[in-house]
């Protein structure tokens, strides 16, 4: 397995996941603008990361690429089995947090209009209220231990800390901060760091 990955965008995740789940993979690392290029839109029709490539294709959307990379390492305890409730419940989350958190944190980071980053953080802050309230009493969304549920919502509501989205929302902060600590999250974040 191939991931093309740029530093900073949403390939962070897969990155992320795959350093979970240790097994063996491949990276290209790709610096931003570059995966608009004719070749790697052949990769990606919208020349976006992240984009996996197996042996039978190519793989896209980082959701989908999480839950698919998840299915094929039962080991690794970050998905729950087939038809159970705690699989649904991952479902849920991670469809949550790409439709009903990340599109509000872009809002506030990437609007040059005034009323759309306040309108963006109107948004997030009316929708990361269910995290906050999920997060009473437990460590993890899921089944009491870390899923691919927790690595996508943690990672948006990461990109979210950065601008302050989470103030006022103690659990939740705790919660983005925890994953950061995350020997995994820490190793994803390494790869590709220019040396200093």
């Amino acid at each position: 397995m191939r991931l093309y990955h740029v530093r900073g965008s949403r390939s962070g995740r897969v990155l992320w996941l795959l350093e979970e789940i240790g097994a063996p993979y491949d990276i290209t690392l790709m610096q931003r603008g570059e995966q608009r290029s004719d070749e790697h839109r052949r990769r990606h029709p919208l020349g976006r990361v992240p984009v996996v490539e197996d042996g039978e294709g190519f793989l896209w959307e980082s959701a989908a690429l999480c839950l698919h990379i998840a299915d094929l390492h039962p080991e690794a305890g970050l998905i729950p089995p087939v038809g159970t409730h705690d699989r649904a419940l991952v479902y849920q989350w991670v469809l949550y947090a790409m439709s009903e958190l990340e599109p509000a944190v872009v809002d506030t980071l990437r609007s040059d209009e005034e009323r759309a980053v306040e309108r963006g953080r109107e948004r997030f802050t009316a929708n990361v209220v269910a995290v906050e309230q999920e997060l009473d009493g437990k460590e993890f969304l899921v089944g009491g231990r870390f899923t691919v549920a927790d690595l996508v919502v943690g990672g948006v509501l990461a990109f979210g800390a950065r601008s302050g989205l989470l103030e006022g929302f103690p659990r939740a902060a705790a919660y983005a901060e925890r994953l950061r600590e995350r020997d995994a999250w820490k190793r994803a974040g390494e790869i590709g760091k220019p040396a200093e």
